[in-house]
């Protein structure tokens, strides 16, 4: 799984963080999305998933 995500399209929700806090945070300044894993582990595949599905910019993008 690798995660990709479009910094243009977030709106800073924050809903990724809140499905995933491991792979996702939010910056300081703006609250746009962070990536910090883009190759996560297995056992977090549902949490991205859920991130993904979440997500109301359709900023996250998942590539199996």
């Amino acid at each position: 799984m690798k995660v990709v995500v479009d910094e243009e399209k977030c709106v800073a929700a924050g809903q990724c963080v809140a499905a995933s806090m491991e792979v996702f945070d939010q910056r300081d300044e703006d609250g746009i999305v962070v990536l910090l894993n883009e190759n996560p582990p297995a056992e977090l595949a549902d949490d991205v998933r859920q991130a993904a599905a979440v997500c109301p910019a359709l900023a996250i993008t998942i590539v199996e």
